[in-house]
């Protein structure tokens, strides 16, 4: 079951909150069937861990870019990888790109929703556009999740 499936509804006012391009579709689609599709569960990219070097050693260095470290899955293969990145959503890409996954974010929408954030992106890998959704508590990690979930919705167009 999809956690947010049920704990965030829609809403004429959440509805008008989406980005254009989702709003319509937020409107006439059934919740469950929206967030299958722009929040997929599953797909060949998987993110498993996910740490900045920066934080786990409790200092911030200013500036400049940060160490990122993650657990990626695609397909069958995982490994651990690594990106020197502004931030996470960069790292994030990079390490997909490293690894034949292009996404490039066209378009990047963050909301609250009582106590969790939903994050809607649009990215492209030069032939297919496609939006995508991530939810969560983490404002961060939402976004990383959007990012995933919009890999695999390019994967599969």
């Amino acid at each position: 079951m999809n956690p947010h499936s049920t704990t965030l509804q829609p809403s004429p006012r959440f509805c008008s909150r989406l980005p254009i391009g989702l709003r319509e579709e937020a409107e006439t689609m059934p919740w469950a069937s929206f967030t299958a599709t722009y929040s997929p569960s599953g797909g060949p990219v998987r993110l498993g861990s996910w740490e900045c070097d920066d934080v786990r050693a409790g200092i911030r260095l200013g500036p400049q870019p940060s160490g990122y470290r993650a657990t990626l899955a695609i397909g069958d293969r995982i490994e651990t990888a690594t990106a020197q990145a502004s931030g996470p959503l960069a790292a994030l890409t990079a390490m997909l790109y490293e690894r034949g996954v292009g996404v490039e974010m066209t378009r990047f929408h963050q909301l609250t929703a009582g106590e969790h954030t939903a994050t809607f992106l649009q990215g492209c890998n030069g032939r297919d556009r496609q939006w995508a959704m991530g939810w969560s508590e983490d404002p961060v990690q939402s976004a990383l999740r959007a990012l995933i979930a919009c890999a695999n919705r390019l994967l599969a167009a």
